[in-house]
């Protein structure tokens, strides 16, 4: 282990949320400018570019000596860059729910020589396995259900996503079922719009992000899927991982609960 503090660098939002959380703010010293989580302690971080087309140079200059990436939202390219002049790579995929367990525990291999790291880390997994078996605790009646991200086309998620591996917690089936894969474009595949399971589908969620849907998005999906409750949720609680997990099941469970 080196003696010196380390430099984290992270380029996935969710991840550079879950160092603030685990109280890293002073090793964090550079972010993506998706990474706006907590606003108030990201705002000074350098930012280096987006988590598809990140500024190397910059980045190099800043001298991380960790670089946080994810499966799903960073190029094997970029990877493959960053080896020439970072020392250690951490490579995340949570796939589940249950995969922040992990992720916390790697968090903690990493950082928890650290003040407080490793306690903090504690909570956030206490948290999130009470939620866990709070999902387990109830039967769910099953629902087809279409969880859109973008629009023009519509777009939606692989039942072998982190978002339709959520939804199944509350037993909400995603739907095209379709597997996509490790990583790809297969992952989020693309509707026409006249698929006939469409008319079977009996809730459609409109994610906040990465698409911004609104009030004005509904009439469309509705006539997408007439027979289905449409409603706008909130996407970071329901496809960020690190510290929005537990959070993220209980909103979850608040839409599935009978009104």
């Amino acid at each position: 282990m080196s003696a010196s503090p380390p430099r984290i660098a992270s380029l996935v939002p969710s991840l550079t949320e879950l160092l603030m959380a685990l109280g890293l703010r002073e090793q964090l010293v550079a972010r993506t400018g998706f990474c706006i989580h907590p606003a108030q302690d990201v705002d000074e971080i350098p930012k280096v570019g987006g988590t598809k087309d990140v500024n190397l140079a910059k980045l190099k200059r800043l001298a991380p000596s960790h670089v946080l990436v994810n499966v799903d939202e960073n190029r094997l390219d970029t990877v493959e860059a960053l080896r020439e002049f970072v020392p250690e790579i951490v490579i995340t995929h949570p796939q589940t729910p249950q995969d922040n367990l992990a992720l916390l525990e790697q968090m903690v291999g990493l950082f928890g020589h650290l003040p407080g790291v490793t306690e903090r880390a504690a909570a956030l997994s206490e948290q999130l396995q009470q939620e866990l078996q709070a999902c387990a605790a109830q039967a769910w009646p099953e629902q087809r259900v279409l969880y859109l991200i973008w629009r023009e086309p519509w777009m939606t998620g692989a039942t072998d996503t982190y978002i339709a591996r959520m939804l199944a917690q509350v037993n909400w089936q995603t739907w095209p079922q379709v597997l996509g894969g490790e990583h790809g474009a297969a992952r989020y595949p693309a509707l026409t719009g006249n698929e006939p399971w469409l008319a079977g589908v009996q809730r459609v969620l409109l994610s906040s992000e990465p698409y911004s849907f609104n009030a004005s998005h509904l009439p469309p999906a509705q006539a997408l899927c007439p027979q289905a409750t449409v409603q706008l949720v909130d996407g970071e609680l329901l496809s960020w991982y690190g510290p929005r997990a537990g959070a993220g099941l209980k909103y979850l469970r608040g839409l599935a609960s009978p009104q």
